[in-house]
């Protein structure tokens, strides 16, 4: 039980940084800009595919320099000449734009890279085991990843509160005009908070795509647990991305390794359904086997009691 308990902490703490690191992008852009990005998976599915090339042109280490640099790039081309000029038409039309990106991205990725998963390697000087929970090796890659996370998370939140840079954006956000006025070039600082996003996921695509499987297909595997992420925690609100990120990593990863059902629990009170009816099916279901829908259910019960999402001020 104690194996149990260490193991499943530990992968669902590992995890839910991990969601965190691909969704901090997300809640800086809507934080700042007000912009909900849809195409947002997309572009961690790039830099993972660009973290791959490189990686095998240069090696890893180049890799995650240089391929968040290109994600970046295309984040701040995708906001100078299309989201700018759809941003005037209100968030519907924003929606409607990045959702389509989204779409744009993975064709353009099943084209170059083809459908099927690309051999994205751990890098050799991180492939061996960090230490040994109860005859379980856990991987110095996974620590790597634990470190990149909570590095990220302790650098945008310094940013944002607390220097002069995070304050001139976030007055660009409910002020322009006035930003403007004090000499700041405000469609440049969108331009400039849009690519940082960008390249943040870009950073978990590199981070993430030799620990998962990277293919056309990643965005969209992923794409919805961001958004329960971001609206758990509450839209625009850094800390709450990284709590509802843990919830979330720990509460799937417990979920996963509980194999109990209801038949089982209320094995004592002689109750039982009739045998191939919906309610039997019902009462034979393991956790185990509803835990990817936990995410959801959670936000479904968020959204119910609390619709600025746990750490939120703004409606949803």
């Amino acid at each position: 039980m104690a194996e149990l308990v260490i193991i499943s902490t530990l992968n669902g703490v590992l995890y839910g940084l991990l969601l965190f690191l691909m969704a901090s992008g997300l809640t800086l852009i809507f934080s700042m800009m007000g912009v909900l990005n849809f195409a947002h998976a997309s572009f961690y599915m790039l830099g993972a595919f660009f973290g791959f090339q490189i990686s095998r042109w240069a090696g890893f280490w180049p890799a995650l320099v240089f391929a968040p640099l290109l994600v970046a790039g295309v984040g701040a081309v995708v906001e100078r000449f299309g989201l700018r000029h759809v941003h005037k038409h209100g968030h519907v039309a924003e929606l409607l734009f990045t959702f389509g990106l989204a779409f744009v991205i993975e064709e353009v990725v099943q084209i170059i890279w083809g459908k099927a998963p690309v051999d994205f390697r751990v890098p050799a000087a991180l492939d061996f085991p960090a230490f040994t929970v109860f005859a379980t090796n856990y991987p110095a890659y996974k620590l790597f990843m634990l470190a990149v996370s909570i590095a990220i998370f302790i650098g945008l939140f310094v940013m944002l509160t607390h220097t002069r840079i995070g304050l001139i954006v976030q007055a660009a956000l409910t002020h322009p005009h006035m930003v403007a006025h004090l000499g700041h070039n405000v469609p440049l600082i969108f331009m400039s908070v849009f690519a940082i996003g960008a390249a943040l996921a870009g950073i978990a695509g590199v981070i993430a795509g030799p620990a998962l499987v990277t293919q056309s297909s990643m965005a969209a595997l992923l794409g919805p647990i961001l958004f329960v992420v971001v609206v758990v925690g509450g839209l625009g609100s850094l800390q709450g991305a990284l709590f509802a990120s843990l919830l979330i990593g720990l509460l799937q990863t417990f979920a996963i390794s509980v194999s109990l059902s209801l038949s089982e629990i209320f094995a004592g009170s002689g109750f039982s359904p009739q045998p191939k009816t919906l309610l039997d099916d019902l009462w034979r279901v393991t956790v185990a086997q509803i835990a990817p829908i936990l995410p959801y259910a959670l936000l479904i019960l968020v959204l119910i009691f609390r619709p600025t999402g746990l750490f939120g001020n703004r409606e949803t």
